[in-house]
């Protein structure tokens, strides 16, 4: 018992010493970690103070599009208030023509101490493509007309040609009068945008038409009635608008006289047209008592008989405007309708002659030879537009062969011609191209052995005859060096007439 006591107390003291021994090892570890943080914490600041500082002229992110020029703006480096930025040094490339994300890095190195920033520049293709409209951006077309797309063409800085990938939005209602937009729109692949419009303006420039029933060139007697033949008006727009013509003028039926009267019309959008028709209002003519010798001396009036012919008429047109002579022209159903329409605008008289030339049709009856005029009156009239009222009779107004188809014939036509208000013409001259004379020689010594300066000369040939055509600037010449003058016949002209033998 005792020994245990002992044992216990001495273990009592060992245990107390063991706890100042423990206490003393577990202090000198914590000092010597708080020696060791605070020079941690020196060397930290000391490091801190020695290194550097680096930072970034401008955004560290930049973005830049696609063959722009790019300019760094650099970077700055201090250490302790103190500007070194001389020792940077920069690496990196950015290349502005190839698409991408490019890194440009900004290092300072001073003693033993370095620091670094870097900046990111970003090629992308920002810019819009480009769209060039072809023809006018503001048109101006007439209604009913057809649009056609002048076209477009659209560019990019990247993708190059990219017309294919142009849409067109809008529509054109060319029947209908307003303003129109179509809209080009075009995208890069890279979603940049662009859009251009053109406009169009559909209006009504065209002028309504007056088309005149008849003539445009009427003739008639002293107290006989005019009654108006009629028109018609039609626009494009409007439709028939015959309602709103407006007739101005008079004609004065007792009084001989030309008079004018025009008819006026205006559409709804403004545009007017106009025409005009000329009366003439004569004394009523008379079968003249004279035969071949009337009319104005030292003249020569060239009338052609049975064309138009191609080959021969339309080189007679040729030699007449080359010499600048005037002609008359006796036409038939036969030939072009150019050849008449040619005569006609080249300041010729277009005169009637026959449709058939058939002389058992043309002499059956009175009823008969106007039924044949008409046609060759409504071929003139439908090709120069004028009610022409100059005959020349199949035959001539002396001619004989009417005997055989009914007797009296050309006394009966002669007046009722005149009556109905035709002025008829002969000859004087013939160059006998219809009959035996087949050479240029002799229709020229034909005609230029008959002219007189003591009368007027109305001179016979065919534009149908090659010899006849062959003669005719001989012919010409000939009565310029002698002094005639040459002219067309006209409704004024003395009308030259034969005896009537039948």
């Amino acid at each position: 018992m005792l020994e245990f006591s002992i044992l216990g107390k001495y273990n009592k003291e060992e245990e107390m010493i063991s706890l100042v021994h423990f206490r003393k090892e577990i202090q000198r570890p914590i000092w010597v970690g708080a020696v060791c943080i605070l020079l941690f914490l020196i060397m930290i600041i000391g490091m801190t103070l020695m290194t550097p500082e680096i930072s970034l002229i401008g955004d560290q992110t930049v973005v830049i599009n696609i063959n722009d020029d790019y300019t760094d703006e650099g970077a700055k480096a201090l250490l302790n208030g103190k500007n070194i930025s001389k020792y940077i040094t920069v690496s990196g490339e950015v290349n502005t023509k190839q698409l991408g994300s490019y890194k440009i890095e900004y290092q300072i190195k001073y003693g033993p101490f370095k620091n670094k920033v870097s900046r990111t520049v970003i090629v992308k293709d920002m810019e819009n493509p480009t769209i060039t409209l072809l023809g006018d951006e503001n048109m101006v077309m007439n209604v009913n007309d057809t649009f056609k797309e002048p076209g477009y063409k659209a560019y990019d800085n990247v993708d190059g040609d990219i017309t294919e990938k142009v849409t067109v939005d809008g529509d054109i209602d060319t029947k209908k009068i307003g303003s129109y937009t179509l809209t080009y729109q075009v995208q890069d692949r890279f979603g940049n945008e662009t859009s251009v419009s053109r406009n169009i303006t559909v209006q009504d420039k065209e002028k309504p038409t007056i088309t005149l029933s008849g003539s445009k060139s009427i003739t008639i007697n002293v107290n006989d009635t005019f009654k108006e033949p009629g028109y018609k008006a039609l626009d494009n727009v409007d439709g028939d608008i015959t309602k709103k013509v407006k007739i101005e003028g008079s004609v004065n039926t007792k009084k001989a006289g030309v008079y004018t009267l025009t008819y006026r019309v205006q559409d709804s959008s403004g545009n007017e047209t106009s025409v005009k028709r000329s009366i003439t209002v004569k004394e009523k003519a008379k079968v003249p008592e004279k035969t071949e010798d009337d009319g104005k001396t030292g003249v020569i009036y060239l009338t052609f008989d049975d064309g138009p012919h191609e080959g021969t008429t339309n080189v007679i047109l040729d030699i007449l405007k080359e010499e600048k002579v005037k002609a008359t022209f006796f036409v038939t159903n036969n030939g072009p309708d150019s050849l008449i329409k040619r005569a006609y605008e080249e300041g010729h008289t277009v005169a009637l002659h026959t449709a058939t030339h058939d002389y058992a049709k043309v002499y059956a009856s009175e009823k008969a030879y106007f039924d044949d005029l008409k046609i060759v009156h409504d071929r003139v009239q439908r090709i120069t537009g004028e009610d022409a009222k100059i005959i020349r009779f199949p035959g001539g107004s002396s001619n004989t062969v009417s005997r055989n188809y009914s007797k009296g014939i050309m006394t009966l036509l002669v007046n009722e011609v005149v009556k109905r208000g035709y002025h008829y013409f002969d000859w004087n001259v013939s160059s006998g191209d219809a009959g035996a004379v087949h050479t240029k020689e002799k229709v020229y010594n034909n005609v230029i052995s008959a002219l007189s300066k003591k009368r007027a000369n109305v001179v016979l040939m065919h534009d149908t005859k090659t010899y006849t055509r062959d003669a005719l600037r001989d012919i010409i010449r000939y009565g310029k060096n002698h002094g005639y003058e040459f002219k067309a016949i006209t409704y004024d002209t003395p009308m030259v007439i034969h005896r009537v033998s039948n």
